[in-house]
């Protein structure tokens, strides 16, 4: 698992756009928004956009699918929710919700979680 150094998404947003030499103003141009609006998200005066977006920014960026979770968590973190991508999944899935009131009710820790994950991931191969 990919370890965060980045405290927020503008912070992580930026540093991928400039590893990938891509200009503020060429990244706004390619997305449909101001350079403006761009640098404001970067410098965290607007929130995150939207789960569309944040799927462009990745496919544009060449995000790694470890990079991309990371960037969803920082996203949903600075809008003081869950990471974009997992309320579909949970409302989709109602034994995700189970579980994961279950895990509440029990007091799970992360050494619980952890546990669990590795199973999951056994389970690949």
């Amino acid at each position: 698992m990919m370890k965060n150094e980045y405290q927020t998404f503008g912070s992580f947003l930026q540093a991928k756009r400039v590893e990938k030499r891509i200009s503020l103003r060429k990244m706004a141009e390619t997305f449909g928004i101001s350079p403006v609006y761009l640098s404001d998200i970067e410098k965290g005066r607007r929130n995150p956009p939207e789960i569309e977006k944040l799927r462009q920014f990745s496919r544009i960026l060449n995000l790694s699918d470890e990079e991309q979770t990371i960037m969803l968590d920082l996203a949903g973190k600075e809008r003081n929710s869950l990471a974009p991508d997992l309320p579909e999944y949970i409302l989709g899935h109602q034994y995700v919700a189970t579980a994961l009131r279950t895990a509440r009710d029990l007091e799970a820790d992360e050494e619980d979680w952890l546990r669990f994950v590795k199973e999951l991931q056994d389970r690949k191969g």
